[in-house]
């Protein structure tokens, strides 16, 4: 059982370079499920004008020395260390009521969100410092002025202000976009929990890894901190609705326009589909998610299923299944094995909830459950704040508007029935703005039109059955490749979505001018820009290699029998390429016509050097397009162009993108795209041993 002879330590922050200690002994911060005093925390007395000035001009300065593929590997090495520690952070976890399971998705969760950030940056951008964005766009007829948009860090600091319930999760999820970005940040972590997040930040800066100033934390309140931000900050914030709204309205963001991102608390539904009766698959996975989410981390979870939306029919046998699910739940101390549920994170939190409880229920019935009674295998029910599981169902939901409006942040949720799916649809959005909805059916019908209904008003929808019932990661996860999020009273805001939330803190920017520099500023040549040509560039290693290194190939004539062979060779006969008559009748075609992948083959032969050399592999083809017919006596042209090149961090090769243009005779354009190989950095290759 959990260790009470511990002595409670002193949190500090990390600011301007160092460990500091706020005046005074602090505030005690009580272990969840014993009561006892857990930590100490304090900030009084600290610089916080003086922690902003450090980040932005020490930690900034450093990050944007380093390539996003070098920030990220900074994070890969972190979360590789992190695992290896993630022992420590689990006993520390006890202490805020989580289970082992509960503390899953947020220790292991979490830095495995860090890891999937970093292998996405060094897969999906480019190796730079500058990120081009979108296609350049030609602003002028003779091609001398074009414009293309890129993406920037922005040269102030994160500052990440996290709920109490994700003290690991919800801070690396937001620094490790921020740290690829390359902005440095400041963590203010909920004060209930801070000791778990001082511990891993504690642990990242013995790491050494990260420069000076790239991450700070502070324990404790913030006093004037927000009163310093400028228009180059960010603030994130994840916690309840009413201190979003008056953080996001501080004189100082209003004044600086300040990026503010808000995730806030929301009334989640999950949705049963009527065709979802008691006996499916579909009923019992909605049984098991809705227990699953009333239950983990006994239901602090911003994510939480709220409001449970099922057939008028089915009713009773939802209230009764879970009912029967919820009786079977043992709560007790979050390390004692013969517990399924353990404590919320404060004796506040718990009152709180009955409070709230007993406002949704002057709109709706308890139907299971008893919020003024404790009943537990381990723990002291008066110091531990411990809180059984409560149902509630709502008799007349379209008229009620407590359990649309009213969220009890913990074991709690109202069953409430709907008479067809446009009232689903209306009730789910009586919300006013949610997080996630989910939708168990497997009718596509009922599935399309309950998706399509709820979406505007929700950041995630998951649909739940049968057939994904093994491999889905549920309603409650967020997950990083995908946007975290809601409208409305969910905040407005979007958090992760891959390298969607790496790009939210940077600045996007329109630059204007000749190709010649927009391919300086960018580091991609850019049509139009100066080329070089004379080493077949296929024979260059990436030290050789330049942006603007140009091929300019033969020309190949399209024959009858080429198009007629490569039919018949590959099985392609579509009437185009072998019945003139029918190409005629086509609109596009004036005859028979050569098929694409043929110009694209034929174009390989034309710019391929076949000896051994640099150029190791050739893996894949991006924005392929044919623009232009190609009929039988055509002569083709390939300009082949190194685009961009990406040294790959650790590794002896990088990739490199080549603009690859076909021309007829007349000089149209009738083929264009990007050819994407892997390059030895140096040749011959280094040999092994």
């Amino acid at each position: 059982m959990l260790d009470t002879g511990r002595t409670a330590r002193r949190l500090e922050s990390y600011v301007q370079g160092a460990w500091r200690a706020g005046q005074g002994e602090g505030k005690p911060l009580a272990n969840a499920a014993t009561g006892e005093v857990h930590a100490y925390i304090g900030s009084d007395g600290l610089d916080f004008a003086g922690a902003l000035d450090w980040g932005r001009e020490v930690g900034g300065k450093a990050l944007r020395q380093y390539t996003i593929h070098e920030r990220a590997l900074m994070l890969k090495e972190i979360g590789l260390k992190l695992m290896e520690m993630k022992d420590e952070f689990h006993a520390e976890s006890l202490a805020t009521g989580a289970t082992a399971r509960d503390a899953w998705p947020d220790i292991d969760g979490g830095i495995g969100t860090m890891l999937t950030f970093a292998s996405k940056a060094r897969r999906e951008l480019p190796n730079a410092k500058v990120i081009p964005e979108g296609a350049v766009e030609g602003l002028s007829r003779d091609g001398s002025f074009v414009g293309q948009h890129i993406l920037v860090p922005m040269q102030g600091v994160a500052i990440h202000i996290n709920a109490f319930n994700f003290p690991v999760w919800g801070m690396l999820e937001k620094i490790a976009p921020a740290l690829i970005a390359g902005m440095p940040c400041l963590v203010k972590p909920a004060s209930a929990t801070a000791y778990l997040s001082e511990l891993v930040v504690r642990r990242i800066l013995e790491m050494g890894i990260l420069p000076d100033g790239a991450l700070q934390i502070i324990c404790g309140g913030v006093g004037d901190l927000l009163d310093h931000v400028t228009g180059q900050d960010i603030v994130t914030f994840t916690g309840s609705a009413t201190t979003g709204r008056k953080l996001k309205s501080h004189p100082a963001i209003v004044e600086n326009s300040v990026r503010f991102t808000m995730e806030a608390d929301s009334l989640n539904a999950a949705i049963l589909g009527p065709d979802a009766a008691p006996g499916t698959p579909e009923f019992d996975l909605f049984i098991k998610e809705v227990h699953r989410e009333m239950t983990a981390k006994a239901g602090q979870k911003c994510t939480a299923i709220r409001r449970v939306l099922v057939p008028k029919a089915h009713e009773q046998a939802v209230i009764e299944a879970l009912s029967e699910r919820l009786g079977k739940t043992p709560l007790g101390l979050p390390d004692d094995a013969n517990a399924r549920m353990s404590a919320l994170a404060s004796l506040g939190d718990r009152d709180g909830v009955r409070e709230k409880i007993a406002e949704i229920a002057r709109e709706a019935e308890i139907v299971f459950g008893d919020p003024a009674k404790v009943a537990l295998v381990s723990g002291d029910a008066e110091k531990g704040a411990f809180l059984n599981p409560v149902l509630l169902r709502c008799a007349d939901p379209m008229n009620a508007s407590a359990p649309h409006d009213i969220e009890a942040f913990g074991p709690v949720a109202t069953v409430m029935a709907y008479e067809g799916l446009d009232q689903a649809i209306e009730m789910a959005m009586m919300g006013k703005g949610s997080l996630v909805s989910s939708v168990f059916t497997n009718d596509p019908d009922v599935a399309a039109e309950l998706v399509i209904g709820v979406a505007p008003f929700h950041g995630r929808v998951m649909l739940g059955n049968r057939d994904s019932a093994k491999s889905s990661t549920g309603h409650g996860a967020p997950l990083a490749p995908l946007v975290h999020g809601g409208p409305g009273r969910a905040g407005g805001g979007e958090e992760m979505g891959g390298m969607r939330g790496v790009k939210h803190f940077m600045m996007r920017t329109a630059v204007q001018g000749t190709p010649r520099l927009l391919s300086a500023v960018t580091g991609e040549w850019v049509a139009g820009a100066p080329a070089e040509q004379g080493t077949h560039p296929f024979r260059k290693s990436l030290a050789e290699l330049s942006i603007g290194d140009q091929l300019v190939t033969e020309r190949r004539v399209i024959t009858e029998e080429d198009v007629e062979h490569f039919a018949n060779f590959t099985g392609d006969t579509f009437y185009a390429h072998m019945d003139s008559d029918a190409a005629k009748a086509n609109p596009f075609f004036d005859d028979r016509v050569a098929h694409g992948y043929l110009i694209a083959s034929f174009a390989a032969g034309l710019f391929v050097q076949p000896d051994p050399g640099p150029v190791l592999a050739n893996y894949g083809v991006d924005n392929l397009r044919f623009l232009t017919p190609v009929y039988f006596g055509d002569s083709l042209q390939v300009q082949l162009t190194c685009k961009q090149i990406n040294p790959r961090e650790g590794t002896i090769y990088g990739e490199v993108r080549w603009d690859c243009r076909v021309t007829n005779q007349n000089d149209e354009v009738v083929a264009e795209y990007d050819v994407l190989t892997m390059v030895a950095k140096s040749w011959p290759l280094p040999q092994e041993g």
